[in-house]
């Protein structure tokens, strides 16, 4: 699901994808499930932003980000970066060791209960200007050879 959550909103401005979040946790907007999607239902909210129409509202994972979201803006405003001029550059979510736990059965038997929890990496960088194109008149032709 965090992977899934993290897809959603790479590339994304960091104001909306605060809102974008905010929105999940109050089931305003789909997370759209594109890899992980077996047995995942249909929604009216996904539809639009992925072809098979398939998501979710992650809130365990939404929640963890928006907080990473926070913590990321405040640690740039102290570094004295352009809030407003952020996005999310890159966000990558790793699978971390898994927790054991166990849980009794009928008949004496004991099965694994395992929690699967990530790392996830968040980069925040400022929105650079585009650098104006030379105008043409100033460009110099290359004439091209004929080959002998």
């Amino acid at each position: 699901n965090t992977r899934e959550t993290a897809f959603a909103i790479r590339k994304l401005p960091l104001i909306k994808a605060k809102r974008y979040l905010e929105d999940v946790l109050a089931h305003k907007q789909a997370i759209p499930f594109r890899r992980f999607c077996r047995g995942v239902g249909r929604t009216a909210q996904a539809k639009n932003r992925h072809s098979n129409g398939q998501g979710r509202w992650p809130a365990k994972s939404a929640k963890f980000i928006l907080d990473l979201l926070k913590n990321a803006e405040s640690n740039a405003e102290v570094k004295g970066l352009d809030v407003d001029a952020l996005y999310v550059s890159h966000i990558q979510v790793n699978q971390a060791q898994k927790q054991r736990r166990r849980t009794y059965r009928a008949h004496g038997r004991i099965n694994p209960y395992m929690s699967s929890p990530c790392h996830i990496e968040l980069i925040l960088s400022e929105k650079e200007e585009a650098v104006q194109k030379e105008p043409e008149t100033q460009l110099a032709t290359n004439k091209k050879k004929s080959q002998a």
